[in-house]
């Protein structure tokens, strides 16, 4: 056993969060947020209110609900700068960009929430396809990738 304690504090490099890493982890905590919300609503409606599929509309919530656990969880794992989180966060802004399309194909209110969410969206494939997100996550490029370089 060793007598040298352990730091407390854990060291610099593993402190500093990059702006990008900090601004996607946002970005996934607001869709996770949003998917979250909208799928505690439609559970409530569909117990408490009067939808025309109580089953339905309860059955969908808990789906929302599930999925927004995944953008969640990925903002979490970006926050700590795991590796593991890029996965998750990436196929998050690829699931928005047909709700996105679906949206601004729509009608009326919809329209703005289409173009807000395929704003966020890009902005989000942007962040997390970005080769310095990659770096600062410890992944590396391609199989044939040199781990000493």
């Amino acid at each position: 056993m060793s007598t040298e304690a352990t730091p407390s504090t854990p060291s610099p490099a593993a402190t500093e969060r990059p702006r990008r890493i900090t601004a996607l982890a946002g970005i996934n905590a607001l869709e996770g947020a949003a998917l979250a919300v909208s799928g505690l609503y439609l559970l409530v409606m569909g117990v408490l209110g009067r939808p025309e599929s109580p089953q339905q509309a309860e059955t969908v919530g808990i789906t929302l609900i599930a999925l927004g656990a995944i953008p969640l969880i990925a903002a979490r794992g970006l926050m700590l700068l795991r590796s593991w989180s890029r996965g998750p966060a990436l196929i998050t802004q690829i699931m928005a960009l047909p709700v996105a399309w679906t949206l601004l194909r729509s009608q009326g209110a919809l329209i703005p929430v289409g173009i807000v969410l395929a704003a966020v969206a890009v902005t989000g494939l942007v962040l997390v396809l970005n080769p310095a997100t990659t770096q600062i996550l410890g992944l590396r490029r391609g199989a044939g990738a040199n781990p000493e370089a």
